[in-house]
């Protein structure tokens, strides 16, 4: 055990982070297991729901970006092989701009002389 601390410190807010990163781990894996039973099963697998659980442990820096990036890969290919659609991916469309009214015309008045 540590006596100094900030010692003391590091080990409960390290104790908490393993305890997050396990959560995120463990829906991971679930997530992981039920696709490839899915596949197995021979009902239409969805590659949604893994994508997006690795895509959580990616942004909570449980796994890395390439790993993810490599897993999702696998994922997709495996589903095209068990002959399930992909999942369609939602392309982000920029957001509208309200309708601006034009400025009024300015009204030109004719100076007497």
């Amino acid at each position: 055990m540590p006596i100094i601390k900030s010692a003391k410190k590091r080990v409960r807010t390290a104790n908490k982070a393993a305890v997050r990163n396990s959560k995120t781990k463990r829906s991971l894996k679930s997530a992981l297991k039920s696709f490839h039973k899915s596949l197995t099963g021979g009902k239409a697998a969805s590659t949604s729901k893994a994508q997006s659980e690795l895509d959580k442990a990616v942004k909570k820096g449980v796994i890395s970006k390439n790993k993810a990036a490599r897993q999702k890969k696998a994922l997709a290919a495996k589903a095209k092989a068990s002959g399930a659609k992909p999942a369609a991916t939602k392309k982000k469309t920029p957001a509208k701009k309200p309708a601006t009214k034009k400025p009024a015309a300015k009204k030109t008045t004719s100076k007497k002389k």
